[in-house]
């Protein structure tokens, strides 16, 4: 397409008039030239503008009419406009079509909606993991097709840090992972994952650590009765024998707090979220976990502080509870110095309830705190010696909270101390927080 300049028009209009009253000029009828070029010009132009319009409403796909001077310039223009914006209309189709023949090919489920939740697309394998029919389903709201009851608040909470696991609807036997991510106008992608392979061995492996520390509890119960009855007779045994039995029953003991941990870790998995709840006084619970931890650093003279700031009450296990709080307090005792200062506190921050636990210990390397939940981590594996602790302390508290819907914030600087602080839930679930 040729592009002219506005002057280049308004050269040939001008040009055009100026002819016009040469002639008028020369018949002696100047006004009535001018009315008849004029009248010429509009009729020719409306001509123009006919021929324009039938062109965009009922000939936009053929060529454009044939014109001269400011209107053909304008049929050509429209008409490259129209090319490029169909090419752009292909490439973008193109790649529309690629995009969603490689979504078609993953073995996730995708999903998208829009704000409302209204489905737009998704690909085969969330029709293979939800159930879903391209036919009648589109359009539809999502959670009133994936009726799983925890879909829906999860789904309008915008909260989505965490995955949500539920059931395939078609296949009870199937464990589907969610995931939602906002973009846009906060409408909603969704990535299904089929993780019933990993549920199965993570249940498996469940087991085999239960089921192995079963057997192990009473044939480490046999070897420990009998040393403790040899240690009874060390006077008549001989003096070379004394130190190895000695070191026998340190390990023995050692052993069997493990298997004692690996089972109540065991128990506390499988628990879940069924568990027998009570209300737990927190003052009088943490009281008694403050009592014994003293007893235990009484050599070592610790200066352990309780702080309760708040007469709240919380609705959960007991039994977990105590096991947490006290995994907590008593890992600040084994590695805070003698004379060293534990902090232990209760208090409400922005209406959830907190219990933490500082000191002023040896503190950890920042590098190790995302690992230090799991089973044996330790971030320092030359202290175990000292400590005799079995590596699963922080393993158990880690699913305790998970349990009690809270989570565990870990802070720490080698050389000044940590903290260790858990946050329960207070709006999620107002029956976990109670007031007196």
């Amino acid at each position: 397409m040729i592009y002219r300049k506005p002057s280049y028009h308004i050269r040939n209009i001008a040009l055009v008039l100026f002819l016009g009253l040469i002639i008028g000029y020369v018949v002696g009828a100047m006004a009535w030239t001018l009315v008849v070029l004029f009248s010429g010009y509009m009729l020719w132009t409306w001509l123009q503008l006919f021929r324009l319009y039938r062109w965009l409403h009922q000939e936009k796909s053929s060529p454009p009419p044939d014109s001269r001077g400011l209107w053909g310039d304008i049929f050509d223009g429209i008409y490259y406009l129209q090319s490029n914006h169909q090419k752009a209309r292909d490439r973008q189709q193109a790649l529309i079509n690629r995009i969603q023949e490689s979504t078609n090919a993953l073995k996730d489920g995708v999903i998208m909606t829009n704000h409302h939740g209204k489905m737009d697309w998704w690909n085969e394998s969330a029709c293979q993991m939800l159930g879903f029919r391209k036919e009648s389903d589109r359009g539809q709201l999502i959670y009133n097709l994936l009726r799983t009851p925890e879909f829906k608040p999860y789904f309008l909470s915008k909260q989505y840090r965490e995955p949500l696991n539920i059931l395939s609807p078609i296949n009870h036997n199937q464990q589907l992972q969610v995931q939602i991510t906002l973009f846009g106008e906060e409408d909603r992608l969704i990535m299904v994952q089929d993780i019933s392979r990993l549920v199965r061995l993570e249940k498996m492996r469940a087991d085999f650590v239960s089921n192995v520390s079963h057997e192990l509890r009473t044939p480490l119960t046999v070897i420990t009765g009998y040393l403790e009855t040899l240690l009874d007779y060390a006077g008549e045994l001989p003096t070379r024998w004394q130190r190895p039995i000695n070191q026998m029953q340190l390990q023995s003991k050692r052993m069997a707090a493990l298997v004692t941990d690996l089972l109540l870790l065991s128990r506390i998995e499988n628990q879940g979220g069924e568990l027998e709840q009570e209300t737990i006084d927190v003052r009088h619970l943490l009281e008694a976990i403050c009592h014994d931890a003293r007893s235990l650093s009484a050599e070592k003279k610790h200066d352990i502080k309780l702080l309760i700031e708040s007469d709240s009450v919380l609705v959960g296990n007991r039994t977990q509870l105590q096991s947490a709080f006290s995994n907590l307090l008593l890992n600040a005792v084994k590695y805070t110095p003698a004379g060293g200062q534990v902090e232990v506190r209760w208090f409400l921050r922005e209406g959830a309830p907190h219990f933490s636990v500082k000191d002023s210990g040896t503190g950890i390397d920042p590098i190790h705190i995302p690992r230090l939940t799991e089973r044996f981590y330790r971030a320092d594996s030359s202290r175990a010696p000292n400590t005799g602790g079995t590596g699963l302390g922080l393993a158990i508290v880690k699913h305790v909270l998970i349990n009690h819907n809270a989570t565990l914030q870990i802070s720490s600087q080698v050389g000044k101390g940590s903290c260790f602080t858990c946050r329960f839930p207070a709006d999620q679930d107002p029956t976990w927080l109670k007031t007196k």
